[in-house]
């Protein structure tokens, strides 16, 4: 991962804390223009049993973060969200929160990720599609700028090879 001529950039992704709060609102404030998550929202979050917050650090600032969603007993993961902080956009920290997200997915048995992408983050797409998602659907109008969401899937686990050789 490179931050420019000769410098990389290591990145580190960890469960979220509540002590991280603060930082998470200001990612959302500075990466979203709407469909923001709330204070209350992130706080219920990152005490929630059925979610999975990850943060992703560069040194000691916060780089991105992303949001998991699962219910009980379900195989289907929700990627929620993912935010990069915008100095980090290029750095492979959507890659690193993408990977986390995916192992905490399989480590609750889960046989695939799904996600929703507004259909002009072009190079959120390119990143879903580089790391095996696949388009199945789209929600027309679903973001509060009137936009669609393209949805994505990807299978996680043993049947993973066989399922996207299909």
């Amino acid at each position: 991962m490179r931050s420019g001529p000769g410098k990389s950039v290591k990145i580190g992704v960890r469960t979220a804390r509540q002590a991280d709060l603060e930082a998470l609102i200001e990612l959302e404030q500075r990466v979203f223009a709407t469909d923001r998550l709330s204070r209350a929202s992130l706080r219920r979050l990152l005490a929630s049993k059925t979610a999975r917050v990850f943060v992703a650090e560069a040194g000691s600032r916060l780089a991105g973060a992303a949001v998991i969603l699962f219910r009980a007993r379900a195989t289907v993961a929700r990627l929620y969200s993912i935010a990069v902080a915008p100095p980090m956009s290029g750095k492979g920290v959507a890659i690193a929160l993408l990977a986390a997200a995916e192992r905490a997915a399989a480590r609750r048995k889960c046989r695939c990720m799904r996600l929703e992408v507004h259909e002009t983050n072009a190079a959120a797409i390119a990143c879903y599609r580089k790391n095996g998602y696949r388009q199945f659907g789209c929600h027309a109008a679903y973001y509060g700028d009137g936009g669609d969401a393209l949805r994505f899937e990807k299978p996680l686990g043993p049947r993973r090879a066989r399922a996207s050789r299909s």
